[in-house]
């Protein structure tokens, strides 16, 4: 096989950027290699030897993009990870859902050859009989009350009827889990900035985490490989959130479920936490994601543990505190 034609989505996101760096900076180099993002970027940051497309994934002109650059690997990372206050269901649904099938429909078209697509752990859904450890095989059952995960479902459905009815069209999926690294910022770190964690009575609220450069070079091996399949993304262990209170120095206020519910329900609407009741399930039953399918079968070992990745983050956090 000659050296991929590789068009990335979500180029000018925190982890579509990285890739594209990486791609135009490696040994091996794609024979084309296209970022593509809704935003432009400017010359003075565009790299050499990267053809810039500023295009939405929903636009109808995605086919033609794709015939123009000979386009045969896709890498779909265009997501809406931490939407804005001017947000809403119906815009983030049209972008991560309606915008993944139109982005299918034009790889098929286009006679595109293979697809590596960003999913989550969230895809599994936050459900009280998840099992200890959550393998591949496991249903995915996103929850519809948070918008991340039952997107994230909605599309890995469809996936899998892509796989069904075009599956001249190769499929790699990583359902990847909290990714931390030297400036990620999102709603999981914004809850490790408050004075005081919450921990829900009774949970241990276990959190795994991989480094943004494992997730960078799972991505750069899919891109060369001519491996398929879906494979969760995370570093060894896990952590609860005492430990995550303990390593941040802070308290971890403990309380019953139905009393931080209710507290939710009431201070939202008030404006007074960015966080509803849903978000009890969020902390109480989170999918805990098996790695060993990753390291067995598609055969990459993640250089960071849960526990080495949160530290690495601890360390860039100390360091941007610093004045």
């Amino acid at each position: 096989m000659g050296a991929p034609r590789v068009l990335v989505t979500g180029a000018a996101g925190y982890l579509g950027g990285q890739l594209v760096a990486a791609l135009a900076a490696g040994a091996r180099r794609p024979a084309a290699l296209v970022a593509m993002d809704v935003r432009a970027v400017p010359p003075e940051r565009r790299l050499a030897g990267v053809a810039y497309e500023a295009a939405d994934i929903r636009a109808p002109e995605l086919g033609a993009i794709l015939q123009r650059h000979a386009i045969d690997t896709v890498v779909h990372l265009a997501s809406i990870v931490t939407p804005g206050k001017n947000s809403n269901r119906e815009f983030e649904y049209s972008v991560d859902v309606l915008g993944t099938e139109n982005l299918l429909h034009a790889c098929v078209e286009a006679g595109v050859r293979k697809i590596i697509v960003s999913s989550s752990g969230a895809a599994y859904g936050y459900h009280a009989d998840n099992p200890a450890w959550i393998s591949e095989d496991a249903p995915v059952r996103g929850n519809q009350a948070f918008a991340y995960s039952w997107h994230k479902r909605l599309v890995e459905e469809m996936l899998a009827d892509y796989r069904a009815r075009a599956p001249q069209l190769a499929q790699l999926v990583f359902r990847i889990g909290t990714v931390l690294g030297e400036s990620v910022k999102n709603q999981i770190t914004d809850l490790f900035d408050k004075p005081r964690l919450i921990a829900i009575q009774g949970s241990v609220s276990p959190f795994v985490f991989i480094w943004d450069q494992d997730v960078v070079g799972c991505l750069l091996e899919a891109v060369y490989s001519d491996k398929a399949g879906v494979y969760n993304v995370a570093g060894d262990g896990a952590l609860g959130i005492r430990e995550i209170a303990a390593r941040l120095g802070k308290r971890c206020v403990v309380l019953p479920a139905w009393l931080l519910a209710a507290a939710l329900a009431l201070l939202k609407p008030l404006g007074l936490t960015q966080y509803g009741p849903e978000q009890v399930s969020f902390l109480r039953y989170r999918p805990v994601l098996a790695n060993r399918r990753l390291k067995e079968q598609f055969g990459y070992v993640p250089r960071k543990t849960s526990a080495e990745v949160f530290e690495f983050y601890l360390a860039a956090r100390a360091r941007r505190s610093v004045p």
